[in-house]
């Protein structure tokens, strides 16, 4: 074992320095990840030191307190995310989930594990990783389900199980884009089971994009119930308030114009 692990570190190695296209900008890049440049402005706001929540990962400023956890109680315990869902990220969420470049999975659950190496308080040692199970209308629409497809690969890097069976959806429900702010609330309640204990267990929820945290509440709340000692949230993109504060964000959710779930 011993042997077939130093050959994969080693191989990996090799494949990190093979020059490849960047993601983002087509420019030069090493080992399908992007170019330096488009690196820092795709992680830069997440990073600038700019007052967040330090539940859900926010940016206060300059409204203050979270509304989000102000309004409800989160059931899980802390994010992680990547980036924020803006400009340049969410042009890679975008070719993701929309484009169904379902390859670029493994560079962007690189950069959730580069923010997971680099967060504070540091995430328990034994964790789990669940990806947000899809809706079977979504794996007819895309083919694959983009929070798994993450998740595999995050698994695969940080050296942790994924079990996306843990956690499974109670009903079809609704397309979360379509909901405004207080609906998606409402949408997930028992939406989630999981159908076995999980007592003392450690789980990390992953998925591409966090808005209001209706869907991590939803899955913290069933893997809670069934004795989970933590839940954190793994997301590769937190939505910030846009330009007009909550009730901005509000109004764009109740016209679909939000794209996460």
């Amino acid at each position: 074992m011993a042997y077939l692990h130093a050959v994969r570190e080693f191989a990996a190695s090799l494949l990190a320095r093979v020059p490849t296209v960047c993601g983002l900008c087509q420019d030069t890049a090493c080992g399908g990840k992007l170019c330096p440049y488009c690196y820092r402005a795709v992680m830069h706001s997440m990073t600038s030191g700019a007052p967040r929540c330090a539940v859900c990962r926010l940016e206060l400023d300059p409204y203050g307190g979270c509304a989000d956890c102000l309004q409800r109680t989160p059931a899980f315990d802390r994010v992680i995310a990547a980036f924020d869902y803006a400009a340049p990220g969410d042009l890679l969420i975008h070719r993701l989930k929309m484009q169904l470049q379902f390859t670029s999975a493994g560079m962007l659950a690189g950069l959730l594990a580069d923010a997971l190496r680099s967060s504070q308080p540091v995430v328990p040692e034994q964790m789990v990783l669940v990806p947000v199970p899809a809706s079977r209308a979504a794996l007819r629409r895309r083919g694959f389900n983009p929070a798994a497809e993450v998740a595999y690969r995050l698994a695969r890097q940080l050296k942790r199980p994924c079990r996306p069976g843990l956690v499974l959806r109670t009903r079809e429900g609704v397309k979360q884009a379509q909901l405004g702010r207080s609906a998606r609330m409402h949408s997930v309640r028992s939406l989630y089971a999981c159908p076995e204990r999980l007592d003392g267990v450690h789980i990390a929820v992953v998925d591409d994009v966090l808005t209001t945290g209706s869907t991590l509440h939803g899955m913290a709340q069933a893997c809670k119930a069934a004795g989970a000692a933590t839940v954190w949230g793994l997301v590769l993109a937190r939505t910030p308030y846009p330009v007009g504060g909550p009730e901005a964000l509000r109004a764009a959710g109740q016209r679909g114009q939000l794209h996460s779930l």
